[in-house]
């Protein structure tokens, strides 16, 4: 992983650890949403609300478009890739560890109970 993709890596991974945020991904996974709409079933205030979606937004998980006074938040298409790969990664790492421990384990006698 170069610096440049760690600092994204680093940044989606510190978006989503907010349950704020993981409840706006949520959301913004059925459609795009208005900061209003998004703010609603939330219990804080809309500067806090805000501020959340701008972490989203710097994670690369949302964008957000304005027109007029509304301001509509929507997922990236490719927001949640760069997490997808890194556990699938760490996941085909595992199931080799798994695989060589099972043929270790082929390979040794069976001890017989008298």
């Amino acid at each position: 992983m170069t610096p440049a993709s760690s600092v994204d890596f680093d940044r989606a991974f510190q978006a989503l650890a907010d349950p704020y945020r993981r409840s706006f991904i949520e959301r913004l996974s059925r459609g795009p949403a208005s900061v209003t709409e998004l703010a609603a079933p939330a219990d804080v205030g809309l500067p806090a609300v805000l501020k959340h979606l701008r972490i989203l937004e710097e994670g690369g998980i949302v964008v957000s478009d304005k027109v007029g006074r509304v301001r509509t938040f929507r997922m990236r298409p490719d927001g949640l890739q760069l997490m997808d790969r890194w556990i699938a990664q760490r996941q085909a790492e595992m199931n080799r560890a798994f695989d060589r421990l099972a043929a270790l384990m082929a390979e040794m006698p069976e001890e017989e109970n008298d």
